[in-house]
């Protein structure tokens, strides 16, 4: 057989064959195109709004990985099957439980899946955010500044946190952007320091290191932040969530098991603040050690999350089946509790291993970039913030730690968090590139 027919035979294999990110995203679609369509007998009929989140998701989907497979060599395109399965689930269950909300977050899917495939596919996205990174923090921080003037509250209840900032009818939480920009300038910063911090030598020269400029700086601006987030914002989640990827990203660096100990330290210090000092935080505390004797009252959110936990079972009610609706802000707060109700400990089992996979490859690529300190400590980071987010809002809503308000990433109902999610996702994307950043 001649050279060109059995090179045309062999691109024609490969292009046919279904490779993994392919056949999750044909099992995501399945998943989606079936959930809605029992969705639609429980309510006695299919609506036009089921009909265009199925349509939109797909287009995004086959749209997304046609451009992420033709223009990047080698991307890791699994990262984005998986992160359009958790979208695509996120847009039944929103719909399941609040669908007056669906219709703007698939619009919102479709300029996350934007934001996604403009930082995946422009060559150079790395290179300029490590060169424009003193102009990202700045315009971040701003953006935190204008909150604590200007935010507002969407539900407006008036003891609410104001978190977004309001254009029109849209609303906008920095705090979600701001994660990805610290992220950016930590591990630049970190990146440069990379060689100064391994030879001060971690072990004999411990004490030097915790009082030198290049860490206890970016310690001190950490810190701080957190603090403006817990006093002037009262959000326990974005303060304890940019203070332990920080130390996350400061330990890869280092290699200092007491950074972590120190920053284990701190968040607890805080916490004990933050408890004396903020209704808030006190509130949160309280319903953690003993939601039972209240469950009628500040504790019902906590308990009917547990309650629904437990009647999920093997295998859930059913979409549609199930009362998640009893908990007050469940498509946002508590997605994860009406999960486990409607899907059960086997849809409770599945998102864990999908967030985790996620997780995973996005550490595996920093190993795979240990020549570039920058990427690797960007790969950790970005990753660090999916781990800590999605292990914060799981374990408040199991009554494992006290509940923190993030979200869960990629399902709970939110353009900000959406948008957020699915540029990490594209930054991990960039970085597996094998070609030079």
């Amino acid at each position: 057989m001649p050279a060109e027919a059995l090179t045309l035979e062999n691109a024609q294999d490969t292009r046919f064959r279904l490779t993994p990110d392919a056949l999750i995203l044909a099992i995501a679609g399945i998943f989606l195109l079936t959930n809605t369509a029992a969705l639609a007998l429980v309510r006695g009929g299919i609506s036009p709004r089921d009909i265009a989140i199925v349509v939109v998701w797909a287009t995004c989907a086959l749209i997304g990985r046609r451009l992420l497979v033709t223009r990047l060599r080698q991307p890791d395109v699994l990262l984005f099957s998986l992160a359009m399965f958790l979208s695509g689930w996120g847009l039944v269950l929103i719909n399941r439980l609040a669908a007056p909300f669906a219709e703007r977050q698939t619009l919102w899917l479709v300029i996350a899946v934007a934001g996604l495939l403009l930082v995946a596919l422009t060559p150079r996205t790395l290179r300029l955010l490590r060169s424009f990174r003193y102009t990202l923090l700045v315009a971040g921080l701003a953006l935190l500044a204008s909150t604590i003037i200007f935010g507002e509250n969407p539900s407006g209840l008036p003891a609410a946190p104001e978190l977004w900032l309001r254009f029109g009818d849209i609303y906008l939480q920095p705090s979600e952007p701001l994660k990805i920009v610290l992220v950016v300038f930590l591990a630049s910063y970190l990146a440069e320091q990379y060689p100064a911090l391994r030879a001060e030598g971690i072990d004999t020269h411990l004490r030097r290191i915790a009082m030198s400029p290049r860490v206890f700086g970016p310690i001190l601006l950490m810190w701080s932040l957190s603090i403006v987030f817990l006093v002037w914002q009262r959000d326990l989640g974005a303060a304890i969530l940019f203070f332990a990827v920080f130390t996350i990203l400061l330990y890869v660096a280092s290699g200092s098991a007491l950074i972590v100990l120190s920053g284990a330290a701190l968040i607890v210090f805080a916490g004990l603040v933050g408890y004396f000092a903020f209704d808030v935080v006190r509130l949160r505390v309280d319903v953690w050690l003993h939601p039972w004797p209240e469950a009628g009252g500040r504790a019902y959110q906590i308990v009917q999350s547990l309650m629904a936990f437990a009647a999920g079972g093997p295998f859930g009610q059913g979409i549609g089946q199930g009362l998640p609706t009893f908990i007050p802000v469940v498509h946002s707060d508590f997605a994860f509790a009406a999960i486990a109700e409607e899907w059960g400990l086997l849809g409770v089992i599945t998102l864990i291993a999908c967030i985790a996979v996620l997780v995973t490859r996005g550490l595996k690529l920093a190993l795979f970039q240990r020549g570039r300190p920058f990427n690797a400590l960007l790969a950790v980071g970005l990753s660090a913030i999916l781990a800590t987010q999605s292990l914060l809002i799981m374990g408040g809503v199991l009554k494992l730690v006290p509940l923190t308000g993030v979200t869960l990433p990629f399902l709970s109902y939110g353009g900000s968090s959406l948008v957020t999610n699915f540029v990490l996702v594209g930054l991990l994307i960039r970085i597996s590139v094998s070609e030079a950043a």
